[in-house]
């Protein structure tokens, strides 16, 4: 009841990635999940593999990530819209086709991702307003639960905070601590996984504390810039996969191709 090899590598290198980006920066790059495990399972699938997985790697993080780091304030405007935005999400997910799914995971990663490369990794100072917190924690919950990418919205308000860079890292693990325990369940609800799929889940549990440990210890060592830089690129290399898949799946691909 081995997993096949391909989907083993292909899962324990996106969990691992997954890991040591929380670890080194508090935020975890979970985007890139789905659309890098989509090159060897359905998106589905692919999503209630990582969902266990991310609490696992939630509970090593906490080791570093402590509450004496977390912003009270923000944690209060984020937490409650998110819990609301997973619901929906998981509305939306449980009336959507496979494909409708594949090409909506793939058309949020790729805007997200053009959005981070327009911006050069870098914003501009701004206050705190608290209707831009309830409506990124909100937008946060809806595509944390569809295709893992709560990242890219919670930076949006995040960053202009002009946070200390450990309070930013602090304040994001806490988010995605709690939005993974919420989407968990869900996401097994929906994919149903069968015994080999569960396998393969706990012959990739070794890399989430690896991973969160390595990034850890190399957290001040990293440019986070040039590192973001070369998960975006593989990021939107796996997301136009995912987008073929999705409209092959429609019969939009040969349409396309032709």
């Amino acid at each position: 009841m081995l997993p096949d090899l391909f989907p083993f590598i292909i899962a324990a290198s996106g969990v691992f990635l997954i890991a040591f980006m929380r670890g080194a920066f508090g935020g975890g790059f979970a985007i890139v999940g789905i659309p890098l495990l989509s090159l060897a399972m359905d998106p589905i699938t692919a999503g209630a593999v990582l969902a266990p997985l991310f609490i696992a790697i939630d509970i090593v993080a906490f080791l570093y990530w402590k509450p004496s780091t977390w912003s009270k304030p923000d944690a209060k405007l984020l937490l409650p819209m998110l819990a609301l935005g997973i619901a929906c999400g998981f509305w939306l997910m449980s009336i959507l086709n496979r494909h409708a799914v594949e090409v909506a995971m793939a058309l949020i990663t790729l805007v997200f991702a053009g959005l981070w490369f327009r911006s050069g990794g870098t914003v501009r100072q701004q206050p705190r307003v608290p209707a831009k917190g309830l409506l990124a924690g909100f937008t946060a919950g809806i595509t944390t639960m569809v295709a893992h990418s709560g990242g890219p919205p919670l930076a949006m308000y995040l960053l202009p905070l002009g946070l200390a860079k450990v309070v930013y890292a602090g304040t994001t693990s806490l988010f995605f601590t709690v939005g993974n325990a919420l989407k968990a369940g869900p996401w097994l609800y929906l994919a149903q996984p069968d015994a080999r799929t569960w396998i393969l889940m706990a012959c990739c549990l070794p890399a989430a504390p690896l991973g969160v440990w390595l990034g850890w210890r190399l957290h001040e060592r990293l440019d986070q810039r040039q590192l973001y830089r070369l998960c975006y690129g593989l990021l939107v290399v796996t997301a136009f996969k995912l987008l073929w898949d999705g409209l092959e799946g429609f019969g939009l691909s040969g349409f396309l191709h032709g």
